[in-house]
């Protein structure tokens, strides 16, 4: 399932071509294009659907929502177990 999941903007690098950032997934952080949402700011959330920044929301909303997502197990199969993912790379046996 591929879903467009809620994310606090971390940083942005102003520099890259394409814009990009570095979204926070309720503590999964990973890259997304923000080409759609070019003046976004540090702090701000957005949707992310398929490494793609596509709309503001607000912090209640996308709270609930990261909530729910976590609640449902939803989070988890998007993104897998971030402790594990960690672990994986760290190997440099992560094959994502």
């Amino acid at each position: 399932m591929c879903l467009a999941v809620p994310g606090k903007v971390v940083s942005i690098d102003q520099r890259a071509d394409p814009l990009t950032g570095l979204i926070d997934f309720g503590g999964v952080q990973k890259q997304a294009c923000l080409e759609y949402l070019p003046d976004v700011q540090v702090g701000e959330y957005v949707i992310v659907h398929v490494g793609f920044a596509l709309q503001r929301l607000d912090e209640e909303s996308a709270r609930a929502s990261l909530g729910l997502f976590e609640q449902l197990g939803l989070l988890e199969e998007e993104f897998g177990d971030a402790w594990e993912q960690a672990a994986r790379q760290e190997n440099g046996s992560d094959v994502r």
